[in-house]
């Protein structure tokens, strides 16, 4: 009870953050994270409880991440519309930042965040340790903090806005449509020409926050050839766009499910099923509502291959018929099902398409929560319909 009546500005001082690095999906390079002490946390969280609202009112209208109640498809529907039509725009700026949470200008933030400065100062000058050194940050806020996303939110906000004001909705020609999720942004456009013009002008809105484009990653592409962004690859086949799990992505389940059959050499069937079952699940059910049967068909086959090596090496003196019969069962329906006699291994082939319900993006969770309390409803009757 003391610490929460403690919980409060008045000389209040930070401790230096815990640096730890994690791995990036799909990277051998890490990503480094600050993680406050619990008492700045809890400090962070109240005033992220405050600042929440006025950024959610103040924030891009295409923007997905860190906010309540919208998600990576909500980003690929207004892509979606944005792109699938026969005059649609054919040209796309892949926006990436370098290091945005460790280079937002912290003068920047001290003259924009509308938050206590002394507080905010705390926050952002804290430090870190790394091997029992102590680090100063002259720059950023630390991916880890749990006021972070919504800093790092309102420091991207606003290019939308520029963009509309530069390439407004009446004049179409030029097709500017922008969205954003979290660091990761594309523009569309109407020419290559203007595509080259809006990375010009992004460029200048970053620079006065203390950040910049990546020359390497920062793309521009025509939709015809296609692009991936949160996963899922986007391209048009003659006049059509399609919308399909990404070759990464694809990698990078494959690349999981067979780690976890390497660790697993040892386990029973009935654990190795219980690890598998939520990767499957989890990857179908991001990818169930977009082009994905034929997909899923092949990474079935490519995991009945996995799990048939698996069990050949369990078993390298048995006979193919002996290594069926133990690991595999007939039903009605199919030969080859992986199971035991209480659970069965989840097949990708048997998930349920569905479209994804649009959000209405004018809509905001403080002020309309009727309206996201019913979608959300909605939302998860189909999830838990899809598998």
């Amino acid at each position: 009870m003391k610490a929460v009546l403690s919980l409060t500005g008045k000389g209040y001082k930070a401790k230096p953050l815990k640096r730890v690095f994690i791995n990036k999906p799909g990277k051998k390079k890490k990503r480094p994270l600050g993680i406050p002490t619990m008492y700045d946390r809890a400090m962070q969280s109240l005033y992220a409880l405050a600042l929440e609202p006025i950024a959610e009112t103040k924030s891009d209208m295409r923007s997905f991440g860190f906010r309540k109640h919208r998600s990576t498809k909500d980003a690929r529907e207004q892509i979606f519309l944005c792109l699938s039509k026969k005059n649609s725009a054919q040209w796309i700026l892949e926006g990436d930042i370098k290091g945005c949470f460790d280079n937002i200008n912290h003068q920047w933030l001290l003259t924009n965040i509308p938050m206590e400065k002394s507080i905010l100062i705390q926050f952002l000058k804290a430090g870190f340790i790394y091997k029992r050194h102590l680090n100063p940050t002259k720059a950023g806020t630390p991916q880890g903090g749990i006021i972070s996303p919504i800093l790092a939110n309102m420091t991207l906000d606003g290019l939308e806005k520029l963009l509309l004001a530069e390439y407004p909705k009446k004049k179409k020609s030029t097709k500017v449509n922008f969205i954003r999720y979290c660091d990761d942004f594309i523009v569309t456009a109407n020419s290559e020409e203007t595509a080259r013009e809006i990375k010009d002008k992004t460029s200048v809105f970053f620079k006065e926050r203390g950040l910049e484009l990546s020359d390497d990653k920062t793309l521009i592409t025509n939709i015809n050839e296609g692009f991936d962004f949160l996963g899922w690859n986007f391209r048009k086949y003659k006049d059509k766009l399609l919308t399909k799990p990404s070759k990464k992505s694809i990698k990078r389940f494959t690349e999981t499910i067979s780690q976890t059959l390497r660790k697993g050499m040892a386990w029973s069937q009935e654990n190795l099923i219980s690890k598998l079952n939520p990767i499957i699940r989890g990857w179908t059910n991001y990818h169930s509502s977009v082009v994905s049967s034929e997909t899923f068909q092949t990474l079935d086959h490519r995991i009945w291959e996995m799990l048939w090596r698996w069990a050949k090496r369990r078993h390298p003196n048995k006979s193919k018929n002996w290594i069926i019969n133990k690991y595999w069962k007939r039903n009605a329906t199919r030969r080859w099902n992986f199971r035991t006699e209480r659970n069965s291994l989840l097949l990708l082939s048997k998930t349920r398409i569905h479209r994804h319900i649009p959000l209405k993006l004018q809509m905001n969770p403080f002020l309309d929560p009727d309206y996201f309390r019913e979608r959300q409803n909605k939302l998860s009757f189909r999830k838990g319909h899809s598998i």
